[in-house]
């Protein structure tokens, strides 16, 4: 089976996780993907695992699971805020929230789910949520007057390129997303059909592990340069 025609099968499998029908509007309209039954599963997931990891949490004589955690929430938090600054600092816990969603959906793969970050309608979400964020910082640091102004800099000719960006940078963190993930589904599937056994399980732990971590942690990275330059 080629490249091509597994993309092909991928793009044109039915995503529908939960279909309902209310009897009136378009056929499907009202279907849930799976997606986005991926993207609750992973926040109800998330949410219980704070709520377990943080009960019991002291200011003296803490325990070992506390200092763990601790520890792990300041490495992140340390690991975004290189990528802010310290004039950004405040948008943190927004990147580490979205670190660690997309890590942990990405991740999905390895209990045989399909991640969602491997539907378009959610990377486009992402992104664009990312982009809206980055225009928010830029009008909170520099007023609506600087923002506004800030597009014809270093000077006026180059307003139509900045402008445009506006619609590239959501779109590259968008595609770029999805395209590494996709890819990576792509690359299992082949190897399934080749070698059904022992190398898919080997390539798994590498492209749903791995891959899945470093693709959110990029995602990420390029968000927090964004938001850096948008408060500088």
């Amino acid at each position: 089976m080629e490249a091509g025609e597994v993309v092909q099968e991928l793009l044109n499998a039915d995503k529908t996780a939960i279909a309902i029908d209310p009897g009136f509007g378009p056929a499907g309209f009202f279907n849930i993907n799976q997606s986005v039954v991926v993207s609750w599963g992973v926040m109800i997931f998330l949410m219980l695992l704070t709520l377990i990891m943080t009960a019991g949490m002291r200011v003296n004589n803490i325990s070992k699971r506390q200092l763990i955690i601790e520890t792990a929430v300041i490495k992140l938090k340390s690991l975004v805020g290189n990528g802010l600054g310290e004039e950004a600092a405040e948008y943190t816990q927004w990147i580490m929230t979205v670190l660690l969603f997309l890590g942990f959906s990405n991740l999905a793969g390895l209990v045989g789910l399909v991640p969602a970050t491997m539907d378009l309608n959610t990377t486009a979400a992402l992104a664009i949520s990312s982009i809206v964020l980055v225009q928010i910082a830029s009008i909170r640091r520099k007023g609506a007057g600087g923002y506004f102004k800030s597009f014809a800099k270093p000077i006026a000719v180059i307003l139509p390129m900045n402008i445009l960006e506006l619609g590239i940078k959501p779109l590259s963190l968008c595609m770029r997303l999805f395209g590494n993930i996709l890819a990576a589904t792509v690359i299992m599937e082949m190897l399934k059909t080749v070698v059904p056994v022992f190398l898919p399980a080997v390539f798994s732990i590498y492209f749903d592990l791995f891959d899945g971590l470093l693709q959110a942690y990029v995602f990420c990275f390029l968000t927090s340069l964004y938001i850096r330059e948008a408060v500088e």
